[in-house]
């Protein structure tokens, strides 16, 4: 199916609008029963395309501009180490990706995103021939169903993700490219300012995080890129997509080294209050696609479009069932209740988790 004629990333961008992402399919998916947890595939996208659908409409109905293929973890050898997937192949999964999130988007004004990740060939062999090929295979099944640009996500070492946009860039589309990395920097101690000039040298025309930390720790590792593209002399847009979770520990490895990874994350998920906080802060971070990853459901994604919604011009669909600031508790029987129907309660909140016995933060795993 042909999208309609609409304006591109760059496009947007460059006018300075605020792009807003969509959220985090494969956690959300495995809640759902149809991912599995430890190979974290996505099969479910030839198996049971109307989970990955409805997920999609509801990130558009929340105020996403950009749907991504449910493509994590698609390369064949990733396919082939989990032996998750016998009788459905890589270019299977890619392809119907693909259809799934172009039907969802043609219902609004967003725009598809393939999507391609870290490959275990890279940690196995750093043979940039292999991981190259990988990439290579993965794009031209992209390039069949005409995606309009290209998002390279969850890559821990910088390497591997100019390897991947060097690729890419290859097919005369946008590139966008996010490592999940901490202050700190990469895997190999890259600090996050070199990544962002090493991508941008590669041809990246967005950089940015996604995933591992929590959104505030995400925005301070942009803030770092930022700094060193301005010091290089180089110009990219920016971009963030965290994790939906608390995680102050601010650990190399994030979230993959607590304890409660990945059976037992409710407590740490962030309010969408927080992620109004979130918005604002990456806004003025100078971040134009906010969006967000693992733990980060539709209603966190209306968050961000709310919090922004005068920069943005509109508030999305699924605003309609949502009183700004608790407003729709106006209503409500109970005086203690409706006393809460407005900002600064919501703002100035303390949530409690209800487990007196538990720690506030956790020791995560030897890295």
């Amino acid at each position: 199916m042909e999208s309609k004629r609409r304006k591109g990333i760059l496009e947007r961008l460059n006018a300075g609008e605020v792009v807003v992402g969509d959220g985090g399919y494969v956690l959300q998916l495995e809640r759902r029963g149809y991912v599995k947890a430890g190979h974290w595939t996505p099969e479910a996208a030839v198996e049971h395309p109307e989970a990955v659908r409805q997920l999609h409409r509801e990130f558009l109905r929340a105020g996403a501009n950009v749907l991504q293929t449910f493509t994590f973890y698609c390369s064949e050898d990733k396919l082939e180490i989990s032996g998750n997937v016998t009788s459905i192949t890589g270019a299977q999964i890619n392809e119907a990706a693909c259809d799934l999130a172009r039907e969802v988007a043609n219902e609004g004004d967003a725009l598809v995103a393939g999507c391609v990740s870290k490959t275990p060939c890279y940690v196995k062999s750093r043979n940039e021939t292999e991981v190259k090929a990988i990439f290579k295979k993965q794009m031209d099944d992209f390039l069949k169903k005409d995606i309009d640009f290209f998002i390279v996500e969850f890559v821990d070492h910088v390497e591997e993700a100019v390897w991947a946009v060097e690729v890419l860039k290859t097919s005369g589309k946008t590139v966008g490219a996010t490592l999940c990395i901490s202050p700190q920097g990469d895997m190999h101690g890259v600090p996050p300012g070199e990544c962002a000039v090493r991508l941008v040298k590669a041809g990246a025309d967005i950089v940015g995080i996604n995933c591992h930390l929590d959104p505030l720790t995400c925005v301070r590792t942009v803030k770092l890129m930022k700094e060193g593209l301005e010091k290089a002399g180089l110009k990219a847009h920016l971009m963030i997509q965290p994790l939906g979770f608390h995680t102050p520990e601010c650990n190399h490895t994030g979230y993959l080294s607590l304890p409660e990874f990945p059976f037992a994350l409710e407590t740490r998920a962030m309010t969408r209050w927080d992620i109004h906080k979130y918005a604002r802060e990456a806004y003025n971070a100078g971040i134009r696609y906010i969006g967000g990853c693992c733990g980060f459901e539709p209603y966190h994604i209306r968050a961000i479009a709310e919090e922004l919604s005068a920069e943005r011009a509109s508030l999305p669909p699924a605003s309609e069932k949502h009183g700004l600031w608790g407003a729709a508790l106006e209503m409500h029987t109970k005086p203690w209740v409706r006393a809460r129907a407005r900002r600064e309660y919501w703002e100035n909140l303390l949530p409690a988790s209800g487990r007196p016995k538990c720690p506030s933060m956790a020791t995560p795993a030897s890295e």
